[in-house]
């Protein structure tokens, strides 16, 4: 006998036309769930005449795409442009919207807040946000569970722009506040078990693994470089793709550039994105000439066609959290040297699939970029291994697994309140 559909709402932080992996990955969820005939309720934040236009300007996949299924219905609500970052955003407080009312209307078997810690209001250091934990005054008046899922590694964001000496004042209160924090949920769910190691280390409670953050592998495949946005560029190019920020290093791929070109002729790098500090990149970018290419955003078959045709993908950021982009590099058949970083080494085997550098040492990550470009047997060979490395997290296979998952707390909620499970 089929299990009975379950009712999902799911609350996030971050959603199209926002753009970063969540609202990417959120997308993907809520379009899997509705496609096997679960009914979902998106609570996702607003787009308003706060935000620069570009913003609501960007051609993602969002709510017209799935508002054609019957079985998905949604409620905006109001944000405002966070104070470090204009383009993402914060919610409004409790006050001028209530989450306990939306659900309860919906009246879901289960709730799911993606990036849980944005929405109370980490992300401003408590100036802007909710103001309280998404779903839990619902949740506690109906029994019904709450799952967090944890995408960002707040703390480190949180470590990068206080910097070290300001972090260290702040750092003995952390396990405290991630302890009660965490308490608020039945669950909390990781998808990196060294993210998992670590907040479990400041007290992070009821939390598990479970890989529910996947890449789709057919949709991102060796076979887009028919897509290829430079055909008639033949030059060896590193990639990275991603949000043009301070907390993603993006600046020390331009210091890493010059030591791989002394050594790697004609060597191309690409920059694929947007962000804070777009314009000081293409500044510096400037002194390399056509060497180095700052593409802006890339969206559709263009983005799929930059992942297949470069040669390598580098990511030097230390902030990731079971990283997207780099997911995504390696099913379409692209080696990865990323920044050794909870998460990274789950992604990338050293010598057989990429490399892993040491965080913040340009050196080294041309070190290992000319070691793969200077031996193209190396290369064949990672390049080979690449995208086998990284198919047992297939959306499909992960979001299979997760939705039993989900079942599986659903009955246990409803043993406890009836008696009687699913």
């Amino acid at each position: 006998m089929l299990k009975q559909p379950l009712r999902l709402a799911i609350a996030t932080g971050l959603y199209a036309p926002f753009l970063t992996g969540v609202s990417v990955a959120v997308h993907q969820r809520v379009r899997w769930f509705l496609q096997q005939g679960h009914q979902v309720f998106l609570i996702h934040p607003q787009i308003n005449n706060q935000y620069p236009s570009s913003v609501g300007k960007r051609p993602m996949a969002g709510l017209d795409e799935l508002h054609q299924y019957p079985n998905f219905t949604s409620y905006a609500f109001p944000t405002q442009p966070l104070i470090f970052y204009k383009s993402l955003p914060q919610p409004l407080s409790y006050r001028h919207w209530s989450d306990t009312k939306l659900l309860a209307d919906f009246n879901p078997d289960i709730v799911l807040v993606e990036e849980a810690a944005q929405m109370r209001g980490l992300y401003s250091l408590f100036l802007q946000g909710y103001g309280r934990p998404v779903a839990v005054e619902y949740a506690k008046k109906k029994g019904t569970p709450v799952i967090s899922l944890f995408h960002t590694d707040i703390v480190a964001y949180i470590q990068y722009y206080l910097g070290n000496q300001l972090f260290s004042l702040i750092r003995p209160f952390l396990p405290k506040l991630i302890k009660q924090f965490s308490e608020s949920y039945d669950l909390s769910l990781f998808s990196s078990k060294e993210q998992l190691a670590k907040y479990q280390a400041m007290k992070c409670q009821r939390s598990e693994y479970f890989p529910y953050q996947g890449v789709d592998c057919k949709k991102f495949n060796p076979e887009n470089t028919i897509f290829n946005p430079i055909p008639n560029d033949n030059r060896p190019t590193l990639l990275f793709v991603g949000r043009i920020t301070a907390e993603k290093n993006v600046n020390q791929l331009l210091d890493i550039y010059p030591i791989v070109a002394d050594k790697i002729k004609d060597v191309h790098l690409v920059i694929v994105g947007s962000g804070p500090i777009e314009a000081e990149i293409k500044q510096r970018a400037q002194q390399f000439g056509s060497g180095v290419t700052v593409w802006g955003e890339s969206h559709g078959e263009e983005l799929l066609g930059w992942f297949a045709r470069a040669d390598l993908f580098v990511n030097p950021s230390i902030t990731e959290n079971f990283c997207t982009t780099n997911n995504e590099a390696l099913a379409s058949g692209t080696p990865v040297v990323a920044a050794i970083a909870p998460s990274t080494a789950e992604q990338v085997t050293p010598g057989s699939n990429g490399f892993l550098a040491e965080p913040n040492n340009p050196a080294d990550f041309a070190e290992k970029i000319i070691q793969i470009l200077g031996n193209p047997q190396l290369k064949e060979q990672m390049t080979a291994n690449a995208r086998p490395s990284i198919l047992e997290f297939d959306w499909s296979a992960c979001m299979e697994k997760f939705e039993t998952k989900l079942y599986q707390v659903v009955g246990e909620s409803q043993k406890k309140l009836t008696g009687v499970g699913l």
